[in-house]
C-alpha cells in the first residue's frame, strides 16, 4: 500500500504540472482587467542619439553572475515528463544568448524524487540557473537538504517563492504561511548561495521589500500582476467553491511596474517579471530600477510554436532599439533616460512609505 500511495501521489504532482503547462500555453489565465502598468512609462524620444545601435551594451549582472543581456527565462515548469524537453530547450537558449534560466517549483524533486525537468547543466554549462522552492516547503526542510538540492541540479542561486493567493485557491494547497520570514533569514545565513525572494504573479510591496532587506536579502523577483494569473490557473483546475474563490481574486496583486517602483531605493537587485512581453517593456522595467526582467508565458508559447530563438532575438532587438531611441549607450543606464510616468503608476509610487513618489508627468 505505501508504494501504491507514493505512485498515486507522484502521478498527482505530474498531472498538476502538466495541467499548468497546458493552461499557460492555451488557457484563458491572464489577468481579466489589471495590467502591468508598463503602458504608463513613456520614454522621451531622442532624435539625435549619436549611437551605433550594434555597439549598444546590453550586459547586466544578477545573483552574482554576468549576463550578456538583462533577461531571465523565468520559472515555468518541472516535475512532469513534458518538462524535460521544455526546460532543456529553454536552458539551451539561455546558454546561446547569455541569459538566465529559472526552474519551476522543485518541490516534486525535493519531496518525491521526481527528476523530470531539473537537469540541464549539460546544455547550459555557463548560464545563470536559478532553483525554485516554495517558502512553506523550505520552512519544513533542513538547510542541508536544500543545499544538496541546489548542488545536485547545479543551480547558481535559489529562488524562494511566496504564493499565498495561489495556494489558497489550489486544490489541496498550503494554508499555513507562518514562519516564512524566519525561513528566508535562515537560508540567507546558511545556504551558501544567493537567495532570491519571488512572488508568483501578485507582486512584492515596499513593506515586504523592507522586511526582506532587514534580514539580509539582496535579490528579489517582483512576479507582479498583469501577465499570467496563477490564481486563475488554479481556479481553472478547482471545483465549485474553490473555483468561485479563485475567480473573485483573479485580478489580485500589485502591477509589475508598480512593484518595481515600490521596491527601488531599498538596495535590492530587482528582476521584473510578471507580464513582461517584449523588449520595450524590458527597457521600461530597467528604467524604473530593475536590474533585469524575466519572461515566462510568451517564451513557453514561442517554444510550443517552434520559434523560441526568434522570439528571444526579437526581444533583444527591441531592447536595443529602445536604448537607441532614448540616447542610451548601455541598457544598465536606462534609469537615466528621460521619461514621463502616468498617473496610475505614479499613484503606486505615492503609497505610504514609498520612495520617489512621482516623476514629471
Amino acid at each position: 500500500m505505501p508504494d501504491e500511495r507514493a505512485d498515486a501521489d507522484q502521478h498527482g504532482i505530474a498531472s498538476r504540472k502538466a495541467d499548468h503547462i497546458a493552461l499557460c500555453v492555451e488557457g484563458d489565465v491572464g489577468f481579466a482587467e489589471k495590467t502591468t502598468l508598463f503602458e504608463d512609462v513613456q520614454f522621451v524620444h531622442d532624435a539625435l542619439p549619436e549611437l551605433d545601435i550594434d555597439a549598444i551594451d546590453l550586459g547586466a549582472r544578477f545573483a552574482g553572475k554576468a549576463l550578456r543581456a538583462p533577461l531571465i527565462i523565468a520559472a515555468m515548469t518541472g516535475g512532469t515528463p513534458e518538462a524535460d524537453a521544455i526546460n532543456r530547450d529553454l536552458a539551451a537558449a539561455a546558454q546561446h544568448f547569455g541569459l538566465g534560466f529559472g526552474f519551476g517549483s522543485m518541490r516534486p524533486l525535493l519531496v518525491r524524487g521526481i527528476r523530470h525537468g531539473y537537469f540541464v547543466r549539460d546544455v547550459a554549462p555557463d548560464a545563470l540557473v536559478l532553483g525554485n522552492i516554495g517558502v512553506v516547503q523550505a520552512r519544513d526542510t533542513a538547510t542541508a537538504q536544500l543545499r544538496a538540492l541546489v548542488d545536485e541540479t547545479g543551480c547558481d542561486a535559489l529562488c524562494v517563492h511566496l504564493n499565498p493567493a495561489m495556494e489558497v485557491v489550489q486544490p489541496g494547497g498550503d494554508r499555513d504561511f507562518r514562519g516564512a520570514l524566519d525561513t528566508i533569514a535562515r537560508l540567507v545565513d546558511e545556504l551558501g548561495k544567493p537567495v532570491i525572494v519571488k512572488e508568483t504573479g501578485c507582486g512584492l510591496s515596499r513593506a515586504v521589500g523592507e522586511r526582506l532587506r532587514a534580514i539580509g536579502v539582496t535579490h528579489v523577483d517582483t512576479s507582479g500582476a498583469g501577465g499570467t494569473s496563477w490564481v486563475a490557473v488554479e481556479a481553472a483546475r478547482a471545483k465549485d467553491g474553490q473555483r468561485a474563490l479563485g475567480q473573485r481574486f483573479r485580478d489580485w496583486g500589485i502591477p509589475t511596474a508598480a512593484s518595481v517602483l515600490q521596491l527601488r531605493g531599498l538596495g535590492l537587485s530587482i528582476c521584473a517579471t510578471g507580464g513582461v512581453g517584449n523588449g520595450l517593456e524590458v527597457a521600461q522595467a530597467l528604467a524604473l530600477g530593475a536590474s533585469c526582467a524575466g519572461m515566462a508565458r510568451p517564451l513557453l508559447q514561442a517554444h510550443a510554436r517552434g520559434d523560441l530563438h526568434a522570439a528571444i532575438q526579437g526581444v533583444l532587438d527591441e531592447l536595443r532599439v529602445a536604448c537607441l531611441l532614448t540616447g542610451t549607450a548601455a541598457s544598465r543606464d536606462l534609469p537615466g533616460a528621460p521619461r514621463r510616468i502616468g498617473a496610475r503608476l505614479a499613484g503606486w509610487g505615492a503609497s505610504p512609505g514609498a520612495a520617489h513618489p512621482s516623476e514629471p508627468g
